[in-house]
């Protein structure tokens, strides 16, 4: 006798979609996640979605009706609860659209619980699209399976972040020009904490000292190579999860 088919299948198609949900509800969808879901997954009566609401948790609902313009899903039953992330936040300086884009994207993949954009004196960008973001670490969240998604905060410049900076919140600098090594800064300091790393140009003097001076920053070194903004974000996020966020080792 042949095995039953597990439900929902490993290749159901996920997105994100107001909340909260509940067991028994109707939803439809509508806009671009229709268009995805009836035209390029080819979803039909009977087939199973993974809705997630970024409040209760990951759903399994099943397909009504599959239309042109929209998709009715009746919501079956909750697979998983609303993930609890490391309070882990990425601060960082603008940088070109395309290298901003995949600072969301990575850091919503390895599991960050903020990003708060920056303008330094040396940004080559000044703005950031909150539309385009949101649709960046949504997108993200879906193919990394998370059920929480980071906030993206809106932007402000760094001397006023520094002077609203909380006293239960390390603040792990990234200088180039030197610092503690960082996996063992960041494992001697556990606890909430946050990145912060600057802009192409690095920070200047004056924003150095300034960074300096708070109480509860502390410079790190990324090694003996300088790299780019971008990859430093990605780099130092994930090096913090492995040494002090939830990437345990017996979880691979």
């Amino acid at each position: 006798m042949p095995a039953t088919p597990a439900w929902p299948p490993r290749s159901a198609p996920r997105l994100f979609v107001p909340g909260p949900l509940t067991e028994g509800e109707r939803i439809t969808i509508e806009g671009q996640q229709a268009h995805y879901l009836g035209r390029v997954m080819r979803v039909s009566a009977g087939d199973a979605v993974i809705a997630c609401d970024n409040r209760t948790g990951e759903w399994v609902c099943e397909v009504v009706s599959a239309g042109k313009r929209d998709v009715l899903l009746d919501v079956r039953k909750l697979l998983r609860a609303r993930e609890d992330v490391p309070d882990f936040v990425l601060c960082a300086a603008l940088l070109k659209k395309p290298n901003f884009d995949l600072v969301l994207e990575k850091a919503t993949e390895l599991g960050v619980s903020a990003v708060q954009p920056l303008i330094t004196r040396r940004c080559v960008a000044d703005k950031l699209n909150p539309e385009r973001a949101l649709t960046i670490v949504i997108e993200a969240a879906e193919q990394c399976a998370r059920t929480a998604l980071p906030r993206v905060e809106s932007v402000v410049r760094l001397e006023a972040m520094l002077r609203a900076w909380p006293d239960t919140r390390t603040l792990f600098f990234a200088d180039e020009q030197g610092g503690a090594p960082a996996a063992a800064t960041f494992a001697a300091n556990p606890g909430p904490a946050a990145l912060l790393v600057g802009p192409e140009g690095g920070f200047d003097e004056d924003e150095r000292a300034l960074i300096r001076a708070l109480p509860q920053a502390r410079a790190i070194t990324l090694g003996p190579r300088i790299l780019r903004a971008e990859t430093a974000c990605i780099s130092a996020t994930a090096l913090w999860m492995a040494t002090a966020g939830d990437w345990a080792v017996d979880a691979f």
